[in-house]
């Protein structure tokens, strides 16, 4: 299967229930996930990001477009049954204790009790919550709630992971732990799509990502094209310079700093780039590497988040 998500022309309206005004939440997304990609979602609040995963996962009905999920249809049992999905704001009956809950998220998936008992004992140590199996929900906390959400969205060992926010509410240490576990997903060759508002842990673990605002796609493409475009400038790793003050005299330099106790980093305008690294050399410096300069996620989140044009998308 050459994609595992196929979104084509995606939109969605709906109609107010006093006014039967029309609200145009997606006006056109389009975007294709691959096989064992983690692939994130961006965009800010009321960009559609939700509205098309609901969509994703048949919750909702396109009002154009096409959607092809696992080369089937969203909503199919044949295709749903290969899909673990954790919304944004789960809802789970918080008199039952974590075992409990699986074991029915289980049973919707017709799941063996033996089996299902050792994938529930499994999934409880892998998300960290083995010490809190005897708790009633209602006990919990809104970070070990997205916890017990994780484990539900794999009860089925799903070959598609959809997770809306699943970073949300967690601690610095749930964080590292639930983005070690996405990251073990894809070695074990599972494709994981996810929205978060963390763009240090988007650019951390992403393969791809889309990002989309006022219903439109604003960019897509590897975090290497994104953030490695559009700068205009070389970031020049040298070792051994003493005198600073004269390579921030040189055309075309923008930045001079430390990095570590026997190298510096030179941020240099593309134009003047070849200029720079011959004085560095015919002044007998060790040049470590040279590079284009990526902007930050941030900063490409926030340019492509405020109504601009549309970077060329990229598949």
């Amino acid at each position: 299967m050459e994609y595992i998500i196929e979104v084509e022309g995606f939109k969605k309206h709906f109609r107010t229930v006093m006014t039967q005004r029309k609200v145009e939440a997606v006006k056109d997304v389009s975007f294709k996930v691959k096989p064992g990609e983690i692939f994130g979602f961006l965009g800010p609040n009321g960009a559609g990001k939700t509205t098309t995963m609901k969509a994703m996962m048949g919750l909702i009905r396109p009002t154009g477009g096409t959607i092809r999920i696992l080369g089937g249809s969203p909503g199919q049992y044949a295709v749903m049954s290969r899909v673990g999905f954790l919304p944004e704001q789960p809802y789970f009956y918080d008199y039952l204790k974590p075992q409990e809950l699986l074991h029915t998220f289980g049973r919707i998936f017709s799941i063996p009790r033996s089996v299902r008992e050792k994938r529930i004992d499994e999934l409880l140590r892998v998300v960290g919550l083995e010490d809190a199996r005897n708790k009633t929900l209602r006990k919990f906390s809104k970070g070990m709630l997205q916890r017990i959400g994780i484990a539900q969205a794999l009860i089925n060992d799903p070959e598609l992971i959809v997770l809306d926010e699943p970073l949300s509410g967690l601690d610095p240490i749930g964080r590292k732990e639930v983005i070690d576990l996405l990251a073990s997903l894809k070695s074990q060759g599972k494709t994981v799509f996810f929205s978060s508002h963390i763009l240090s842990d988007i650019e951390r673990l992403c393969d791809r990502v889309v990002i989309i605002d006022k219903g439109f796609v604003k960019a897509e493409g590897t975090l290497e094209q994104l953030l490695g475009s559009g700068s205009g400038e070389k970031e020049i790793l040298v070792g051994g310079l003493k005198d600073v003050a004269s390579v921030e005299l040189l055309a075309g330099v923008k930045s001079v700093e430390v990095v570590g106790s026997l190298v510096h980093r030179l941020v240099v305008e593309n134009a003047q780039a070849d200029e720079v690294l011959m004085s560095l050399l015919r002044a007998g410096l060790h040049i470590v590497s040279v590079s284009d300069q990526r902007i930050s996620l941030e900063s490409l989140f926030i340019s492509q988040s405020g109504g601009g044009p549309a970077m060329e998308a990229t598949i």
